[in-house]
């Protein structure tokens, strides 16, 4: 069953802690007030291309409470049964379908809005060929494919080069500068979306995001329980941008209504340039243990500005300071991770 209507972000406080796997997708899929008025002036029903990846089930929770009276409609492989009936039972309707068959994708039922969220990153190095089939052909055959329908895609911010810390990161108008192929598939994947708006006149978003946080994944989480081991933390990537999982979910689904004809991309992450070693600092505090480094910051990291969203969607709900303690709290009591570390310190591409 859908869930009943849920109280808006605004009107919940942030808790101090999330004991739970449940009370961390809770909030992960609370919608602001901003959400509801958005998608109330978006027209039809949803469906999410790759909803079984991390930050898929709770986008499609999101967006079902934000609107009950759409279909959203989740699309995956699902080799984790368990998931589907998780989406079920949050309202979301499932396809198990595999995107790279060309005759499956088109029996796809044609829905006004599409979220695409499909993609192949950890591994690439290892097969490239998937890497490209997943990032950049099958972009091209789901514009096609839905030129009807407004598309948002994610994307990530691994296009660009890397950047000085004091210059606030790459805007949407800094020019690419992927560095291995999984960004230049990437790229690509960017490509293959604006090409097919601009010829079929689809309306759409690029989201180039990084990185979202949930407790169980993320750079923080990657940062925390090296502290709490006692492991080194890799200086190498001094500098990144985080943004609460939730967040960006949100600004995700929010971009339907803010979708451009040809499809434009935007910054998603949070407002902030933060070092590396001051995390690592600030985790050390609140875990009771001095933080250990290896190597020293690179004058350039991977950044992005995000003047453009702040101006359309405002800033983060959730602060820095409160995903640390979060975080924090989840790493001391050994909480569930998805056991995938980011490789957030990677600097040549390889992942």
């Amino acid at each position: 069953m859908p869930d009943v209507p849920t109280p808006l972000l605004e009107a919940n406080p942030l808790p101090q802690r999330l004991d739970t796997v449940d009370a961390l997708e809770d909030l992960l899929s609370l919608p602001s007030k901003a959400l509801v008025d958005d998608l109330a002036q978006v027209d039809g029903d949803l469906m999410i291309l790759g909803v079984a990846g991390k930050m898929g089930p709770t986008l499609a929770r999101l967006a079902k409470r934000a609107a009950p009276g759409k279909r959203v409609i989740g699309v995956a492989r699902f080799s984790d049964a368990t998931l589907k009936d998780k989406l079920h039972g949050w309202g979301i309707e499932t396809i198990t379908a595999d995107l790279l068959d060309r005759a499956t994708l088109q029996s796809l039922p044609r829905t006004r809005n599409i979220v695409f969220a499909a993609g192949h990153k950890f591994g690439a190095s290892g097969n490239p060929a998937l890497t490209w089939a997943m990032n950049t052909w099958l972009p091209g055959l789901v514009a096609e494919t839905f030129a009807d329908s407004r598309i948002v895609a994610f994307s990530t911010g691994n296009v660009y080069a890397l950047s000085e810390p004091s210059s606030g990161g790459a805007t949407e108008d800094t020019l690419p500068g992927p560095v291995g192929e999984y960004a230049q598939s990437c790229l690509g994947r960017e490509r293959m979306f604006e090409y097919f708006s601009d010829k079929l006149g689809t309306p759409g978003r690029i989201v180039r995001l990084n990185y979202a946080i949930d407790l169980r994944y993320g750079v923080l989480l990657d940062i925390a329980a090296r502290v709490q081991r006692g492991d080194p933390v890799a200086l190498g990537m001094g500098h990144v941008n985080v943004i609460w999982q939730g967040d960006a979910n949100s600004q995700v689904l929010r971009a339907l209504r803010h979708c451009t004809s040809p499809t434009t991309p935007i910054n998603c992450t949070g407002p902030d340039v933060l070092s590396v070693r001051a995390l690592a600092e600030a985790f050390g505090s609140r875990l009771g243990r001095a933080p250990v480094f290896s190597g020293q910051e690179a004058p350039t990291a991977l950044l992005s500005d995000t003047r453009l969203a702040q101006s359309l969607f405002g800033p983060p709900a959730v602060p820095l300071d409160r995903m640390l303690d979060w975080v924090a709290d989840w790493v001391a009591r050994d909480g569930t991770t998805y056991n995938k570390p980011t490789k957030f310190e990677v600097r040549d591409g390889t992942f």
